[in-house]
C-alpha cells in the first residue's frame, strides 16, 4: 500500500508571501499536500498559483464558496456532500479534480455512514469521511467504515478520520489504508484536534520496516503536554505520540488499544491512574506491555532512578513532589539503603541543603517559600522544560544537575527490551 499523502493546512494567521513561505518550509519537512480553506482565508489573502507552485495545492470549501482561482491552481477540490441545511450539497468540480467529503456531527454506524455515500460519486473523485470521536472505542467502527467504503470505492479513492482528543491513535491506525493523512505542522495551532505531527508521521515513513507483513504493531506514549518527548525519535517505528488532557478517559483509550498496539511508554499524569488500571503491585507504572488479551505493567523508572542517585551520590536526598518518579526514586533508595525525605509543596519552609531531585514536572508551579542553601538539585526534566526547571533552582540558590538525559536513556533501554518481548 502506497502510504497516505501527508496533507499541512495553512494557519490562518499566514497571508501572503508568508503562506508561501509556510510551504515552502513543509515541503522541505516531508508534506505532500498543502490545504487552504475558505473559512481561514479570503480569497485575495493568499496566491493560489504560488502556493500550488510549491505544493499540490488542496482547496477546501467550508461554509463561503471556493474563488475561482483556488479552483483553477488546485490539485483537488474538497467540497461537501451535505450543505448547511442537511441536504445534498454540491459536488461540481473539474474532472479529476474531486474530492467528495463528509464531515459528520456525531458518531455514526458503519451502515449509518455508508448510506451517506449511496449517491452518485465521479469515479475519479477522491472520498473523505470524517467523524467526531466521543468515545475511544470508536476506533473499531471507523476501521468498518473504512473497509467497506474501500470495498465500494477502492482502496486508492478513500479517507476515513476521526477527531477530537482521543482521536490521534486512531488517526495513527487509520492511516494504514488511507489515501490522505492530515497532519499538523507543529506549534500552537491544529486544523482539527487529534492531528498527528508532520515530523513524527515522517519519521514513521523513514523508519519503519515496510517489508514486514502484516504491518508491525505500533508503540507510543501517553502524557499531557509532551511535544517535547524524545519517545518518538528514538524507540523503533511506528511510535505515536498521544497527548490527551490530564482528565481524559486514558482508562478507556488505553482498553481500546489493545488490538493495535504492541506497547506504551506512560508519562505524567498518568502513570498512578494506569497502574491501578491495570491491577498493577505498583504505585507507579511508565511502561505498558501487551500479553495476549491483556496490558501487563511496568516501571523501568527504576533503572533511571538508579542513575541519578549513583550520579548524586549521597545517603540523603531530598525529593520535591510525590509522583511517579517519586515511587522509582523510594524502591531504589531502599535498595541502595538510602534515605529519602519526600517533600510536598506544604512541607516546604526552610532553604533545602545537600542533594536533592526534582519531580515536578514543569508545569506545577513551586511554592514560593522554596529556597536553596548550598543544594545540588538534579533535574530529571530534559529539553526545553529541563532547561525551564534548572533556570529556576539557580534562581531560588541551588546548583542544577542535568540528569534527564542520562535517566531517559536507562529507563528507554529497558522499555525497549521488554516491547520486544510483547504477544
Amino acid at each position: 500500500m502506497t502510504p497516505a499523502r501527508r496533507v499541512v493546512t495553512l494557519p490562518p494567521t499566514l497571508l501572503g508571501t508568508d503562506a508561501v513561505h509556510f510551504a515552502r518550509e513543509c515541503q522541505r519537512r516531508g508534506a505532500d499536500v498543502l490545504e487552504i480553506r475558505t473559512d481561514l482565508h479570503a480569497p485575495e489573502a493568499v496566491d493560489p498559483a504560488a502556493l500550488a507552485a510549491v505544493l499540490p495545492l488542496l482547496v477546501s470549501e467550508r461554509g463561503k464558496p471556493l474563488p475561482s482561482a483556488w479552483v483553477t491552481a488546485a490539485w483537488r477540490v474538497d467540497r461537501d456532500l451535505m450543505d448547511a441545511t442537511g441536504h445534498q450539497g454540491s459536488l461540481d468540480a473539474p474532472s479529476g479534480k474531486l474530492l467528495a467529503s463528509h464531515h459528520a456531527d456525531r458518531q455514526l454506524t458503519t451502515d449509518e455512514a455508508l448510506r451517506l455515500w449511496e449517491r452518485d460519486v465521479p469515479a475519479d473523485a477522491l472520498v473523505k469521511h470524517v467523524e467526531p470521536m466521543t468515545h475511544p472505542d470508536h476506533v473499531g467502527t471507523l476501521l468498518e467504515t473504512q473497509r467497506r467504503l474501500a470495498d465500494r470505492f477502492g482502496v486508492t479513492r478513500v479517507t476515513v478520520l476521526g477527531m477530537g482528543a482521543v482521536a490521534l491513535p486512531a488517526r495513527a491506525v487509520l492511516a494504514r489504508n488511507n489515501m490522505l493523512d492530515y497532519v499538523a505542522a507543529g506549534g500552537s495551532w491544529a486544523a482539527a484536534p487529534g492531528q498527528r505531527l508532520l515530523d513524527d508521521v515522517v519519521r514513521e515513513w523513514r523508519g519503519a520496516d515496510r517489508t514486514t507483513l502484516p504491518a508491525p504493531l505500533r508503540l507510543g506514549i501517553f502524557g499531557m503536554s509532551i511535544a517535547h518527548s524524545r519517545s518518538p525519535r528514538i524507540h523503533r517505528q511506528p511510535f505515536d505520540r498521544i497527548d490527551i488532557p490530564a482528565d481524559g478517559p486514558v482508562e478507556a483509550l488505553l482498553d481500546s488499544l489493545l488490538p493495535h498496539y504492541a506497547g506504551f511508554a506512560v508519562t505524567s499524569p498518568f502513570k498512578m491512574p494506569l497502574a491501578r488500571h491495570t491491577g498493577s503491585s505498583l504505585d507507579a507504572i511508565n511502561t505498558l506491555v501487551r500479553r495476549g488479551t491483556r496490558w501487563e505493567s511496568f516501571n523501568t523508572d527504576t533503572e533511571g532512578a538508579r542513575k541519578v542517585l549513583e550520579r548524586l551520590g549521597s545517603t540523603e536526598v531530598f525529593v520535591l513532589g510525590d509522583g511517579g518518579a517519586t515511587s522509582a526514586l523510594r524502591t531504589v533508595a531502599t535498595e541502595r539503603g538510602e534515605a529519602l525525605r519526600i517533600l510536598r509543596r506544604a512541607d516546604i519552609q526552610a532553604p533545602l541543603t545537600g542533594s536533592g531531585v526534582w519531580t515536578w514536572p514543569v508545569h506545577v508551579e513551586p511554592p514560593d517559600s522554596l529556597r536553596f542553601e548550598r543544594a545540588r538539585v538534579a533535574v530529571i526534566a530534559y529539553g526545553a522544560p529541563g532547561r525551564r526547571i534548572a533556570a529556576e533552582i539557580t534562581r531560588r540558590g541551588g546548583t542544577p544537575v542535568l540528569l534527564g538525559a542520562a535517566w531517559f536513556v536507562a529507563q528507554a533501554r529497558r522499555q525497549r527490551q521488554l516491547w520486544e518481548t510483547a504477544t
